[in-house]
């Protein structure tokens, strides 16, 4: 039975379901990870994290907990790539019918794959924003479309797909990108001209993934699989902030957040920007 979770350790007015605006749905899965591992243990660490997080935000000079954020049991299905996919979209169609603003936390990218499926389907005209340091778009991987290499590939297809901090990828990739809306970090690092343009080839409503190795591994090292040159912290939220004040960001998901025993710093990360992206979602427009 899964562990009852409260984000940031707040009064239970303001986590109980029936009050909260926000839905938090945990998928610790790693089941096709192909280097490191432990996204499956990054929710409790994350959790751990926010406790003792401060939970006014100096930017947008708000208290975005008061709207209410509900962290739902996990999705706990672990028996194939195929039945996770099939939980997740499953459980995520149902979500969409609660009206409440949905958030989702890995797991590996793999888990974003049945989100963005239900997504796609009540939101004919979706754009997804890939925040990430690889392109996963092979359309299949060690034997299942469900793999973490795979997590873009079905939206390459099917949405308006926008890649942002790519900087690994296998060659056979290049045909399923849209070179036009890929935005590799060696050719945006130190410039912002590419914030405004990406968010001009964006369609009203956004659905927005970040992989955690979009970051630096400077700041991010806990990560399944690290590459250097990332994003900087002040960066991303510069860009992320725009996103949300001029688009319709109708959910996001946040992945591969895979522990270091003793290293604190990159749950507070991760707390910080899940906390982050909701301030800007009700108080950065």
């Amino acid at each position: 039975m899964s562990k009852k979770y409260v984000f940031a350790g707040v009064e239970e007015k303001y986590s109980s379901y029936d009050t909260a605006n926000v839905l938090l749905q945990p998928i610790p899965y790693d089941g096709t990870s192909t280097w490191g591992k432990g996204a499956d243990k990054g929710l409790e660490v994350f959790i751990e994290a926010s406790e003792n997080m401060e939970v006014y935000d100096i930017e947008t000079d708000s208290e975005v907990y008061k709207k209410g954020i509900h962290v739902l049991p996990a999705i706990e299905e672990d028996n194939s790539p195929e039945e996770v996919y099939n939980a997740v979209y499953s459980k995520t169609k149902s979500l969409l019918e609660t009206g409440k603003y949905l958030t989702f936390f890995g797991g590996e990218h793999s888990i974003s794959i049945g989100v963005i499926d239900a997504f796609k389907e009540k939101y004919k005209d979706l754009t997804v924003v890939q925040i990430d340091a690889h392109a996963d778009l092979r359309p299949d991987y060690l034997g299942t479309e469900f793999n973490h290499a795979c997590a873009m590939y079905r939206a390459s297809k099917s949405t308006n797909l926008i890649q942002v901090g790519i900087r690994s990828m296998d060659i056979s990739e290049k045909e399923h990108m849209n070179r036009e809306q890929t935005y590799f970090a060696e050719e945006i690092y130190g410039k912002n001209d590419w914030m405004n343009k990406s968010i001009g080839q964006m369609t009203d409503n956004v659905y927005l993934s970040i992989d955690l190795d979009a970051f630096d591994p400077g700041i991010m090292p806990a990560t399944g699989t690290p590459e250097p040159g990332g994003f900087d912290w002040n960066t991303l939220m510069i860009y992320l902030k725009r996103v949300f004040k001029q688009k319709n960001v109708v959910g996001f998901d946040i992945v591969e957040f895979a522990p270091i025993k003793g290293l604190t710093a990159p749950g507070f990360l991760v707390s910080k920007l899940y906390y982050k992206l909701l301030s800007y979602q009700y108080y950065g427009k």
